[in-house]
């Protein structure tokens, strides 16, 4: 018991169950501590950007073979465009079955679509516009802006470059995979604070909103975390169990950072650590570079159910009928609107906002019945988002064959500890 009580992950479940609680006391207080969140959110996203630079360019630089980038980006691809589909599909059957928003007979003419601000002037984009606006116009302007695929694609560029440089190339690498371990060594000194951040952020949601929103909204939410949770021991289970691993003992070993996620609704706030876990359950490094940030815009299983949901919701609380060609319509518009939320906190309103202004039958302003949630929507599909990341730089590592299985077993049974802070083992979980 004393070992659990020095665990990272009992103290973030500490900071987020007081936050609860304090949420609901002083609810006036509770909202002035939205800054406590932010601060840790920022603390940990000043390294984001360096820490995919080395990771990426150190595991690139120390492949054998380029062929194998481009093979494994197209896998990868591959891989995030069927799951992706998949969340889409099993995400409007749940919302068509259940109809949360019948009976709510909302007006549009009574909403004030002012309130959306940035959100209704979200926009979809083309595919050429989203592959240019991959391409940063600078270097850096795209770590100082934290373009998640902006440094990759630079990251990819310059490994590839060192790995021509011959012998020079290895002090290089040497100093940069040195650089990378000093920049996950302040992520462990910020994820200390890790608990005071879970404790801002979630007492500011419940401070806000409240149990009359969890009361009004208690079907459409009620669908979505019971859709989210099957889709993750089902669809992802089924996945992983395929490729040798355990759905929850890979759970259990992520569950700092999902109780992070869970209190900040931000999977930025643990990408550093996700991919050094990643990395110490036996996969490539090239690979975890290449899978994981990618997937923070390619692979957002927990949006994509959220998006599918949240649009058919309004639709059905407008009593607007949306029949199986408006459906198929939805669901490819929502192929291309889904992708590049990269795991900030409300990218997925801004991808709402773009697939109801694409579509000619759901008015925008509906987008009020769902704002007001969105903090308390927003935990689940963070928290899918994040282990479908996850159940994917497997699946990308098994299909290369580049993943230590039998060191994966072995990591996720607690036979070999973690270094980064004092935790239990999964069968403790």
């Amino acid at each position: 018991m004393p070992k659990i009580f020095h665990a990272l992950y009992f103290k973030v479940l500490l900071g987020i169950i007081l936050g609860i609680i304090f949420g609901f006391i002083e609810p006036d207080i509770a909202v002035k501590l939205k800054p406590l969140g932010d601060a840790f959110i920022n603390l940990i996203k000043m390294v984001i950007t360096p820490v995919i630079f080395c990771t990426v360019v150190v595991g690139i630089a120390r492949m054998d073979n380029l062929k194998e980038v481009g093979r494994v980006g197209g896998k990868t691809l591959i891989y995030f465009e069927i799951m992706t589909t998949l969340a889409l599909i099993i995400g409007m059957i749940v919302v068509d079955y259940f109809q949360p928003g019948a009976g709510v007979h909302a007006d549009p003419s009574t909403m004030d679509a002012a309130s959306l601000g940035k959100y209704a002037e979200a926009k979809q984009q083309t595919t050429l516009q989203f592959i240019l606006g991959i391409i940063p116009h600078s270097v850096i302007g795209a770590f100082a802006e934290g373009n998640l695929l902006q440094v990759l694609l630079f990251s990819v560029l310059f490994g590839m470059a060192l790995s021509h440089m011959g012998q020079v190339r290895t002090a290089i690498i040497g100093t940069l995979d040195r650089f990378g371990h000093a920049l996950l060594g302040v992520v462990n000194l910020v994820m200390k604070v890790a608990p005071i951040g879970a404790f801002g952020a979630i007492t500011f949601t419940i401070g806000k909103y409240g149990v009359d929103a969890l009361a009004s909204y208690g079907k459409l939410i009620l669908c979505l975390y019971g859709t989210s949770i099957l889709f993750v021991f089902i669809v992802l289970g089924a996945v992983s169990h395929f490729c040798g691993i355990n759905i929850w003992k890979l759970i259990c070993y992520i569950k700092e950072e999902l109780l992070i996620t869970l209190g900040t609704t931000s999977t930025e706030a643990v990408l550093p650590q996700c991919m050094e876990k990643m990395e110490r359950l036996g996969v490539k490094q090239s690979i975890v570079g290449l899978v994981f940030p990618t997937g923070y815009s390619f692979n957002l299983d927990g949006a994509a159910i959220y998006l599918t949901m949240a649009a058919s919701f309004i639709a059905q609380a407008m009593d607007i009928h949306l029949d199986l060609e408006h459906q198929i319509s939805l669901l490819v518009i929502l192929l291309l609107t889904s992708k590049g939320g990269a795991g900030v906190t409300g990218a997925a309103l801004i991808a709402l906002a773009a697939t109801l202004s694409s579509t000619s039958i759901i008015p925008i302003a509906g987008m009020t019945l769902v704002i007001g949630i969105d903090k308390i929507l927003n935990e689940v599909r963070a928290a899918t988002n994040l282990i479908g990341n996850c159940v994917a730089t497997v699946v990308i590592a098994r299909w290369e064959k580049a993943i230590d299985i039998n060191q994966a077993q072995r990591v996720l049974r607690g036979e070999e500890q973690s270094n980064a802070s004092p935790t239990i083992n999964a069968n403790e979980c």
